[in-house]
């Protein structure tokens, strides 16, 4: 943008020097959120990488498990485990706070499967399977809220970064130039007032000598 459209008196060039301290001040605290928000971002990238292999981990032995129950018992009588199975996991979602943004936490409780019919339509290796799949799902919970609270602070990061943007490369130059040409402008001003009283004071000097 360039200078500011500003006539150039004192007045003004206070005005914007208290601006420019203001924008100063903001950037810098904008910079420290800046450096927050990639520290945050970075960790939990890192912890969602660990988080997809866990889920990745934990997947493998509950299929296998379940595969294994399949050979043992069939899929029918897999099937109808499934539908006698008695589940009581409780999800919750509660906040937290960060950097002014709310970032959803996810805990799971499970509770151990039991099955409503006769032991006979089971075996040990279905047990093992729903167990397998029951552990899956903390390690699920703990991924989706990263991911999450990745997508939210990749947006703050972004949004923060425009305002640091705005402030440094065109609010605060524009600023400093105008401040500089109005600094300008007032000394100019005040040589040539400085030169004028020279010349003022001269002539009256010169006049006072020639009536004596």
């Amino acid at each position: 943008m360039g200078k500011l459209n500003i006539a150039p008196t004192k007045s003004n060039l206070l005005v914007l020097k208290k601006q420019l301290t203001f924008a100063e001040e903001g950037y810098d605290l904008l910079e420290q959120k800046r450096q927050i928000l990639i520290f945050e971002l970075m960790s939990r990238l890192a912890r969602a990488r660990d988080a997809e292999q866990g889920v990745a981990k934990a997947l493998g032995l509950a299929f296998a498990a379940l595969q294994e129950a399949q050979l043992e018992i069939g899929s029918d009588n897999i099937d109808r485990a499934t539908l006698a199975v008695n589940m009581d996991h409780q999800v919750d979602v509660s906040g937290q706070h960060l950097m002014g943004m709310e970032i959803p936490h996810v805990t799971v409780q499970t509770e151990p499967v039991s099955i409503q019919f006769g032991i006979g339509g089971t075996s040990a290796s279905t047990d093992v399977a729903m167990t397998r799949f029951i552990e899956v799902l903390p390690i699920l919970a703990e991924l989706a809220e990263l991911e999450n609270a990745i997508m939210r602070l990749a947006q703050e990061l972004r949004k923060t970064q425009r305002r640091c943007n705005a402030l440094s490369k065109i609010f605060m130059p524009d600023y400093r130039e105008t401040i500089n040409y109005i600094t300008g402008a007032l000394e100019e001003r005040e040589r040539e007032s400085f030169v004028i009283l020279k010349m003022i004071r001269d002539r009256l000097g010169q006049s006072l000598s020639n009536n004596i």
